[in-house]
Order: C-alpha cells, then sequence, then structure tokens
C-alpha cells in the first residue's frame, strides 16, 4: 500500500487525510498551519517539517492549496516537493490551478521523475469527509491508473479527463455553471420572497421540477437560516472565475456570463463577505431587493 503524503490541511486537505489514514495507508502530512497536523498525528500521521521531507518519503503526495502561486511554491521553491523528489513518486494536485502553472509545474517535476496528476474536486467539505467528491483528472493515464486505488479512497466520481491540464479545463467548466447556478437561485429566492412567498415550500417547489439542483439541495436550509460558514470560501471561486475568464481569453472567446457572475462575486466580496461561503453571493441580491430570505417559524 502506497505511503500518502498531504501538503495543506484546509478544510478539504484535513479530512481527505483521515480518510487515508482510516483507509490503513501510512500517512505524512505537511501544512502551515499545525492545528491540523497536531490533531491526524494524533491519529497515526508522521508530520513532515518541510514540502522537500514529505516528498522524499511518501509515493503519492495530494496537495489541497488556495491557488497557483501557493502550489507552485510548495512544488518549487526552497524545500519544495521538487528538492525531494522520488523517481515515479506521484503528485496529486486537487486544488484549483491555473492550467497553464500546471502545465508548468508537471513539466519541472518530470525532469526530476516526479509526475504530476491535475485532480481538482467538487462536492466541497461535505464531500471530501464522506470520500464523495467528483475527481477529474488531468496527466498519463498510466499515472491515473496507479493513483485511483488512492483517489477511490476521497471520490465516488472519479473521470480521466485527457492529458495534462485537461482536470484544470473541467474544473473551471465546473466552477462556471456552480457561479451561475448562484446567482439565478439569488434571483429567483429572492424574486419570490419580495413577493411575498413561503421561502421553504417555494425550495420544496423548486426542487421538484427541471430546477431541481445540488447547489439548491445542499444550500438551501443554509440560506434560509442565514448560514454562510463556509464550504467553498467566495473568495476562491472568484479566483476559480478569472482563471475561467483568463483561459477564455487565450482561446479567442467570450465567456459574458461568466464575467457577469465574477462581478457579482466581487460585489460581494467587496461587503466584507468575501471569507463567506459562495453561495453568499444570495445575500448581494437580498441586499438589493430589501428582503431576507429566512425560514418561516410557526
Amino acid at each position: 500500500m502506497d505511503v500518502v503524503g498531504v501538503v495543506g490541511l484546509g478544510k478539504m486537505g484535513k479530512p481527505m487525510a483521515r480518510r487515508l489514514i482510516e483507509a490503513g495507508h501510512t500517512v505524512i502530512v505537511h501544512s502551515r498551519s499545525q492545528g491540523p497536523v497536531e490533531e491526524l498525528a494524533a491519529l497515526g500521521a508522521t508530520k513532515a517539517p518541510t514540502p522537500r521531507d514529505l516528498a522524499s518519503n511518501a509515493t503519492i503526495i495530494i496537495s489541497s492549496l488556495p491557488d497557483s502561486p501557493t502550489l507552485e511554491t510548495v512544488c518549487l521553491g526552497p524545500n519544495g516537493l521538487r528538492d525531494g523528489a522520488r523517481r515515479n513518486t506521484i503528485l496529486i494536485d486537487t486544488g484549483t490551478t491555473h492550467p497553464d502553472v500546471t502545465r508548468r509545474i508537471a513539466s519541472a517535476l518530470d525532469e526530476k521523475g516526479m509526475e504530476l496528476l491535475d485532480a481538482p474536486v467538487s462536492g466541497g467539505e461535505p464531500g471530501a469527509i464522506a470520500g464523495t467528491l467528483s475527481i477529474m483528472v488531468g496527466g498519463s493515464e498510466s499515472g491515473f491508473n496507479r493513483a485511483l486505488p488512492v483517489l477511490e479512497k476521497i471520490g465516488r466520481t472519479i473521470t480521466h479527463m485527457g492529458p495534462s491540464g485537461s482536470g484544470q479545463l473541467t474544473k473551471l467548466a465546473n466552477q462556471i455553471l456552480v457561479a451561475l447556478n448562484y446567482v439565478a437561485l439569488a434571483e429567483g429566492l429572492v424574486l419570490g420572497t419580495k413577493a411575498g412567498l413561503d421561502p421553504s415550500k417555494l425550495i420544496q417547489a423548486l426542487q421538484g421540477g427541471l430546477a431541481q439542483s445540488k447547489c439548491l439541495e445542499q444550500k438551501g436550509e443554509r440560506i434560509m437560516q442565514g448560514n454562510y460558514e463556509p464550504g467553498g470560501r467566495l473568495t476562491l471561486h472568484i479566483k476559480d472565475l478569472q482563471y475561467a475568464l483568463d483561459t477564455a481569453r487565450s482561446l479567442g472567446m467570450p465567456l459574458p456570463l461568466t464575467a457577469m457572475a465574477e462581478q457579482y462575486f466581487q460585489a460581494t466580496k467587496a461587503l466584507g463577505r468575501g471569507d463567506w461561503d459562495h453561495s453568499a453571493v444570495v445575500t448581494l441580491f437580498e441586499d438589493l431587493a430589501a428582503v431576507k430570505i429566512r425560514k418561516k417559524t410557526d
């Protein structure tokens, strides 16, 4: 069984590492925040002081990092993964990274005999805890097949999308759909509430028809409670939309609705809600309509 290193122990990385420990893997962990490191060490994980130390002892590494610059530093910076890499080690990047950066890091790691699989995930913290994430993977088929037993410990829908960068491109499409879904939810729920409908009944009715969505299913009740504790942070979703827009520009194609959604998300962030859940874009429309979506109590 592979020795698995996990770099980045935030809302996604920590539950993924925990699942691997529970599955019987030898797990090595590293993170800037020491709280999660100590928590996982108490469950049996080994602590690595640097990414380099982690890479020198792991055969498969999972990174769960917030953005492209952070991944690049962890991989290629001083005491980075590349410095400690052993030949035939696989790095699985589960964060959302710019496809161009993914390809550049993959090339640099390949020089050391280390393969990068870009494998961003969807499903949020609940999916990471339950091991039901959707994982979209870019990289070689042989690397995918070797990593699959580990991926199956953290995800349910695992798809090999093609060569390096393909996983990240798929995730950008995913993030566009999710962002536009939240904007549509905001307009529909705020309209109904402003007109006097019971939000609970409105959500129940919408879930029974063509408007049904995973976003509405997972966030409807939380929206009515005013609960925007982050599962997926608004600021990170803005970053993903910017990657999508940048990629579209490089392809010479328009993404007008994505650009509009990014601006709605930016406006919500400007209200001091950047660290809220990405569904908090609903609150922007509540403010514009001077109405709050709240569950009615008897």
